[in-house]
């Protein structure tokens, strides 16, 4: 996520036919096509039905917002093969398109919070560098890094069907973590997008777990989507751990981080077991 191109949910939900009962998934049915359609809403740029409310409370339907993402993705690599075009060039659009798909969000936020700490100075120091949108050399390198490590990973995989299953299990797990760094962490500062999404319950972020991995298992096989799991895991861990000690807790940009580094580490371990 990035502070700067998203603004904050509202704090309570709207007040339809859609709004929840009560808890994570007491509205059933039509909780669950509400929060569906309120992370596509938030996480992608796509012209889906308009539903506001609180982002903490949809977590558990965050996957599907990677999902949709992957699967795009995949089909433009798919394209791109059909027609000619080189593994590399087809990989490059790829990820091309998921970043286009999603406004760039995880991206803005990774290059930010590589800015940050980068800096010299204390915490403060570093928030502050997190809300300047003007992108920094360490902010540039690492969407650089970045972007190189997840084309040239596509591009190793090659094949169009191994291709999809890969990204359709990057990005839904790679979604699927950042619940649990939004329920467990403290937040780094009382406002902004992080504070204004509000947090999941633990019961959320374990059913956006589950549900990741259960999509995961069909795109790239069990001991595949295990392996992708546990690469998602140790990056959600790493980068927490990392923002704990130089920002004292989580920002939007922050989980934006935790998505891209999930990526990278997913991508990276699905290539070893191609």
């Amino acid at each position: 996520m990035s502070e700067a191109n998203q603004p904050p949910p509202a704090d309570e939900p709207a007040a339809d036919s859609e709004t929840p009962s009560s808890g994570p998934y007491g509205g059933g049915l039509a909780k669950w096509r509400r929060d569906v359609w309120l992370t596509l809403g938030f996480f992608t740029r796509l012209p889906v039905k308009s539903v506001t409310g609180n982002l903490g409370e949809a977590a558990a339907a965050f996957p599907f917002a990677g999902l949709v993402v992957g699967l795009i993705g995949a089909l433009v690599y798919f394209v791109a093969m059909e027609i000619g075009l080189s593994g590399l060039l087809a990989a490059l659009l790829a990820v091309a398109a998921t970043g286009i798909v999603t406004g760039a969000l995880h991206e803005d936020g990774w290059a930010d919070v590589c800015d940050a700490l980068g800096a010299r100075g204390g915490v403060a120091e570093r928030l502050e560098i997190l809300r300047d949108s003007r992108l920094g050399s360490y902010g540039g390198l690492a969407l650089i890094f970045g972007t190189s490590i997840k084309v040239a990973a596509i591009a190793n995989l090659g094949a169009p069907e191994l291709v999809a299953g890969a990204l359709v299990a990057t990005h839904t797990l790679s979604r699927g973590v950042l619940p649990l760094i939004m329920a467990r962490m403290q937040l780094a500062r009382s406002t902004g997008l992080a504070a204004g999404a509000g947090r999941p319950t633990q019961s959320a972020a374990n059913w956006s777990l589950v549900i990741a991995l259960l999509i995961s298992v069909i795109a790239v096989a069990p001991v595949a989507a295990l392996v992708a799991l546990l690469a998602a895991l140790a990056a959600t861990w790493l980068v927490g751990k990392l923002a704990q000690k130089k920002f004292g807790g989580y920002t939007g940009d922050v989980l934006g981080a935790v998505e891209q580094v999930a990526e990278m580490a997913i991508l990276i371990n699905l290539v070893t077991l191609a």
